[in-house]
């Protein structure tokens, strides 16, 4: 893809290592990445244009929306990224016209004036790096949940940013000496204590509630403990902030190491016994097995332990609240915490680096991200409603089941006869894939897709279905169990025995498919109801019904349709760490495939279908007055 990204970047924050990093990591999949940003140089081999993105008058707003404009015609543009609402707000009005998408990055709660609600400029999709954002996002701003994707800031720990940092700094004059990837030693002696993050804003009224309320009593109590202060805008330290440093520094003298800017952070990490911050410093800090007490604009969520980890992460550790409210801090616990914590200090444990080097791990982030991308351009391109069929039996005859999941193959043939008559035409989810991914032009695409799926494999899709859907040039999805020992029905049959046993194909029966150019989906190993198992046992499930697909039909399979429809989050989690694309359920999802294409709605099918029905079931508004009608 041709992504730009667009920030505000006066310094460089954690929403600038974010954008940079993330470029990085796509340039290194092969995608071209530009850059409209207030900073020059960045360390990034990304194409630069400068633009003064962070200044809000409303003439130099339009010259940035003039120049993002020019940029996404001149090179193509595939799709624009925003770091901040200057950035959202200027290509907002920069691609009107246009059928380029938009993504947004929120990394912080906005502010709740009217034209926040007003004037939606976060564009198609909008990301939210954690929980509390996304709440926020919903509750508070009012913004569509179908449009926000939980996906955090991802960190490069493997360092691939080293060269070209030092490269970039050496450019500057400046030294760097960082050691990007902190071993598991030994905590650095003597003690030290770092507050690293900003000191204009929330954060600097924290780092001098700390230098006035904290840091004296430790650095008495602690007679070989040293006080680091790193981070960007330390002039703007609030006024009281810099009488309670300078008082600091005539008792405790060398004691206090007033860092600033560095792009040194991780080699100060590694000689760090204990961090103080949010966001960005907390995740590199646990990352590289440094204890951290996490503080930030919006609370004070403790030291991080195992335990903790999930509700820090939730407030991006200490930065977001979920709803407005009060930001005191405790400051007295705090210092407990620190003081306990400095008697017997002791590194992040193992399960907790692994945790966080695990949710935040970038390549699996920026996979996250250009899925987003994906999505946000398929739903500029196509924004209806695309109907996907659930089929399972198609006998010759009529079957004696309460079930009804079964078209005769003779009406099975008029609902082809429809379709075609309709101009409906049938694509697959990896046809779809590949439009989204660009490897087919968008221009392509068809006016009136439909996407025909067949559950379970039964030996009459390929006596009955197959034939007829080659006569009318038609292919579809068939989902497959991997467990290739199941050779019939039994899932029916445990729970009532009046069922109809029906067999399901072999090995070279499902080869036909794959010669006819179908899809083939996985649907578990053996047709269990997913959320009843232990997760353990459903990612079994889940994991090795692919592999074993894969293996013995020798296919790509890209999507996975749940069993019974039966699904929650944690179940959809372990579709997409599985490496499926799309989870398709049954009667619930969005109304747009790109809602969520974990949960795609899809329409079950049943025997006595008419004219009507298929009408209904094949228009674009039919997910709205489904949903409207059940509820769902």
């Amino acid at each position: 893809m041709r992504i730009l990204h667009v920030l505000s970047a006066e310094f460089f924050a954690g929403s600038v290592a974010y954008a940079v990093q993330l470029a990085e990591a796509h340039r290194a999949q092969g995608h071209q990445v530009w850059l409209v940003a207030d900073a020059d140089p960045l360390p990034t081999g990304a194409t630069l244009v400068w633009a003064n993105i962070s200044n809000r008058r409303y003439r130099e707003r339009l010259r940035n929306a003039r120049i993002i404009r020019q940029v996404v015609q001149k090179e193509n543009i595939d799709v624009v990224h925003c770091h901040s609402r200057a950035a959202s707000w200027v290509s907002y009005f920069a691609l009107r016209g246009l059928r380029v998408p938009l993504v947004s990055t929120v990394h912080g709660r906005q502010h709740l004036h009217t034209s926040t609600s007003l004037l939606d400029v976060y564009g198609d999709k909008v990301i939210a790096i954690c929980d509390n954002l996304r709440e926020h996002l919903i509750t508070e701003v009012k913004m569509d949940a179908a449009k926000i994707v939980h996906i955090p800031n991802g960190v490069d720990f493997d360092a691939s940013l080293k060269e070209e940092l030092k490269m970039k700094n050496e450019e500057l004059g400046t030294q760097e000496n960082s050691s990007f990837l902190i071993s598991h030693s030994s905590l650095s002696n003597p003690s030290r204590v770092a507050f690293i993050g900003r000191f204009n804003g929330g954060k600097g009224e924290r780092a001098a509630a700390l230098l006035a309320q904290v840091f004296p009593a430790l650095l008495r109590e602690f007679p070989a403990l040293r006080v680091a202060l790193i981070g960007g805008e330390l002039e703007h330290l609030p006024t009281a902030g810099k009488t309670a440093l300078a008082q600091l520094q005539d008792n405790f003298g060398e004691r206090i190491e007033v860092v600033g800017f560095t792009s040194d952070v991780p080699g100060w990490l590694a000689r760090t016994t204990l961090v103080i911050g949010a966001g960005r410093v907390a995740i590199e800090a646990l990352g590289a097995a440094r204890p951290v007490l996490a503080l930030g604009e919006a609370s004070y969520a403790g030291l991080v332990t195992e335990e903790t980890f999930a509700s820090a992460a939730a407030s991006n550790f200490g930065d977001i609240s979920a709803r407005l409210s009060s930001s005191e801090v405790d400051f007295a616990a705090l210092l407990a915490d620190a003081r306990a914590f400095l008697q017997a200090p002791q590194l992040v444990s193992a399960a907790l680096q692994r945790q966080v080097q695990a949710h935040y791990n970038l390549p699996v982030i920026a996979a996250r991200v250009l899925e987003t991308y994906q999505a946000a351009r398929m739903r500029k391109a196509v924004p209806s409603f695309i109907p996907v069929l659930m089929y399972h039996k198609i006998p010759l005859e009529a079957l004696a089941t309460k079930h009804q999941i079964y078209v005769m193959k003779d009406n099975f043939e008029k609902h082809l006869a429809y379709f075609k008559q309709r101009k409906l035409t049938p694509i697959t989810f990896a046809d779809y894939l590949r439009f989204a991914r660009g490897e087919y032009a968008l221009k392509d695409f068809p006016t009136r897709p439909i996407i025909l799926t067949f559950d379970d494999g039964y030996t009459d899709n390929y006596t009955n279905l197959l034939p007829l859907m080659q006569q009318y040039g038609y292919r579809g999805v068939l989902y497959l169990l991997g467990d290739a020992d199941v050779r019939y029905n039994q899932w029916d049959l445990a729970t009532d025995p009046t069922e109809p046993r029906c067999e399901i194909m072999n090995l070279p029966q499902k080869h036909a498919f794959v010669a006819a150019g179908w899809e083939i989906g996985a649907h578990t190993l053996s047709h269990p109801r997913l959320t009843t198992l232990p997760l353990p046992d459903a990612a079994h499930e889940i994991r090795e019904s692919k592999a074993a697909l894969e293996a013995s039909l020798q296919t790509e399979v890209v999507s996975f349709a749940y069993p019974y429809g039966d699904l929650n989050d944690a179940v959809k989690n372990l579709v997409r760490e599985a490496g499926f694309a799309l989870g398709v359920a049954t009667d619930t999802g969005g109304l747009h495939l790109e809602d969520d294409r974990m949960q795609v709605f899809r329409i079950n099918m049943f025997p006595n279908e008419t004219a009507s029905s298929l009408f209904k079931k094949t228009s674009p508004w039919y997910r709205k007055y489904y949903r409207w009608k059940r509820g769902k």
